[in-house]
């Protein structure tokens, strides 16, 4: 800013100046959330449509390539532009099948977690004493134990599939939803429109449903964001422990696990699943982090 401006021309400016800055930081994040979102579309794309562009069956072995190098033309005469595995499996179609594995496991056990820890948080928000105190202490209980480990007991007793998966996935993210959403709902039950709903006959149903809910709604689009980064990683991690998807079915943790016996010789086979989880978890992840700038005016600054 020119010296030569008086002070309390200054003090008049800054205001000005603190906006732009604000507003071109809406901008960028704005558009931040928008690449995000296009980059989980095209997943979701490629995922629908992954029988259409994956280049050969993802589940055919051919022993003849077998741990072939990337090529435009392997011994098997096919291009296999990410190489092939120890069972001669093409690795860029199995990495695009196994989007169809994590994306199905991630956003159903979503929806688990997120109805699941949305109806509880709003009913200990809401209700508030005994209900309150007995679904605080379940989630402190499940927050004290290592999640991953109940994950495994439980898998190894009823067996690996994918219903089992999802509800245990989808069980260890209902923490997030019910703490947020009990924090929120206990400010605006002490608000005067709730007050008056009440007064005027308005059950408690309908208040929530119709007054509550959607005053928290935008932390619950943004809690599921987040929480589709940590169902993906948390189902790559228990199929490279071999107690998630089962093979032949293509899933970028096993497709880890199958090939870290080969890293030295053969590291393409567990390098383009684990980069793909690593920019997949990356960017959902972030994306969450800036719905959350944009939904929340008190994180934009207004």
């Amino acid at each position: 800013m020119d010296s030569s401006i008086p002070v309390s021309a200054r003090a008049e400016l800054a205001p000005a100046e603190v906006t732009a800055v604000r507003s071109s930081r809406a901008r960028r994040t704005r558009w931040m959330a928008l690449g995000g979102g296009a980059f989980v579309l095209l997943l979701v794309v490629t995922a629908l449509a992954a029988p259409l562009i994956a280049p050969h069956d993802p589940v055919r072995q051919s022993l003849r390539a077998r741990l072939a190098a990337p090529t435009l033309t392997g011994a098997d005469g096919k291009a296999h532009l990410l190489g092939t595995d120890h069972l001669g499996r093409d690795v860029l179609s199995r990495t695009i099948h196994g989007a169809r594995v994590s994306l199905l496991v991630g956003f159903a056990a979503v929806v688990v977690g997120g109805i699941v820890g949305a109806t509880l948080g709003l009913l200990a928000g809401f209700r508030g004493g005994w209900a309150d105190s007995m679904i605080m202490t379940l989630a402190d209980a499940q927050l004290a134990f290592p999640f991953i480990l109940l994950a495994i007991g439980i898998i190894a007793v009823l067996g690996p599939s994918f219903p089992t998966l999802i509800v245990v996935i989808g069980l260890s993210g209902w923490v997030t939803y019910a703490r947020v959403l009990r924090s929120q709902v206990m400010v605006l039950r002490s608000r005067e429109f709730v007050d008056a709903i009440q007064a005027l006959g308005g059950s408690v149903a309908r208040v929530i449903a119709r007054h509550v809910l959607p005053n928290v709604l935008s932390s619950i689009v943004v809690i599921a964001t987040l929480e589709l980064a940590r169902a993906i990683v948390l189902e790559a991690t228990l199929s490279f422990l071999g107690l998630g998807v089962q093979p032949p079915t293509p899933s970028w943790g096993g497709m880890v696990h199958e090939g870290r016996e080969y890293l030295d010789s053969a590291w393409w086979i567990s390098t383009a699943p684990g980069i793909v989880l690593m920019l997949t978890s990356i960017v959902v992840s972030r994306t969450g982090d800036w719905l959350r700038d944009l939904l929340d005016p008190t994180l934009r600054g207004e």
